[in-house]
């Protein structure tokens, strides 16, 4: 019996993309995300989608919305897998949407998230402003983390200056030469895009090792999880408020933060 030509294609799409994903999970790095990126082109046009569905339809974001703040985001990495950001572009729950999203490109002196190329292409595509973030390693040479960043990212029009995430101390590191690191990486980056970066970190370890140690005039992002507002004095611009959020698009948890102004002020802290 002659299969219909509907089966055949289903037959080929489904052959390609095991074979992209085996790929996919033996290669690292730039082939990985090569493939990864291939198989989505691949089952985009074998279906006729722009992208693949994983809306739930949600009615909610699942978690508390801060309700002083009008910009909300999301920030994600690999551990979010594919991402349908048509779906996240749309999703609205009463006035609340999601305006912007933090992208995780980099960690230490070579690694690249499989997802950013995927990622950083279809958050632009789907007109959120968009930023890339480093995940800082305070073992690794610092010129070589900035480095790796620079090589992976490129910046257009509109968006968010580069992300310094740093969160831990290395075993063996002073404080003392971590601190020159981060200076370092923050240095060479403004230098590249010529924007002042922007630092993540959680609370805590801003008031132990970063407060009056000369990062007062860079903008912060501070991670700050199920409280009703930032117990911060120095000035904030982004508030990690959740890790439990849940947006149509994204399967899993995400992270949910606000932006401290309005949409226009956003705007004014992203490239010209």
């Amino acid at each position: 019996m002659f299969k219909k030509r509907g089966d055949s294609k289903k037959m080929l799409y489904v052959i390609l993309s095991l074979l992209l994903i085996s790929i996919a999970i033996i290669f690292h790095d730039e082939l990985s995300r090569f493939f990864i990126k291939t198989y989505y082109q691949i089952s985009n046009a074998l279906t006729g989608e722009d992208d693949a569905d994983q809306s739930k339809n949600l009615k909610n974001f699942g978690i508390p919305i801060p309700s002083k703040y009008t910009v909300h985001g999301i920030d994600i990495s690999r551990y979010q897998n594919y991402i349908d950001w048509k779906e996240v572009k749309k999703m609205k729950v009463d006035s609340i949407k999601i305006s912007f999203a933090f992208i995780k490109a980099t960690e230490g002196k070579t690694r690249i998230d499989r997802y950013f190329d995927i990622n950083w292409d279809n958050a632009k595509k789907n007109q959120l402003i968009r930023g890339a973030y480093h995940f800082y390693r305070p073992q690794v040479n610092s010129k070589l983390q900035a480095e790796n960043f620079i090589n992976s990212v490129s910046l257009l029009k509109g968006d968010l200056p580069p992300v310094l995430d740093i969160e831990t101390l290395a075993s063996g590191i002073h404080i003392s030469n971590t601190i020159k690191g981060l200076k370092n990486w923050l240095k060479i980056i403004e230098n590249h895009y010529q924007l002042k970066p922007i630092i993540y970190t959680n609370i805590d370890f801003y008031n132990k090792y970063l407060i009056n140690n000369g990062f007062e005039s860079y903008p912060l992002w501070i991670a700050h999880y199920y409280e009703k507002k930032v117990s911060l004095s120095q000035r904030w611009h982004f508030w990690q408020h959740n890790d439990k959020g849940k947006v149509n698009g994204i399967s899993g948890d995400v992270d949910f933060n606000v932006f401290n102004g309005n949409i226009e002020e956003l705007r004014s802290l992203c490239k010209k």
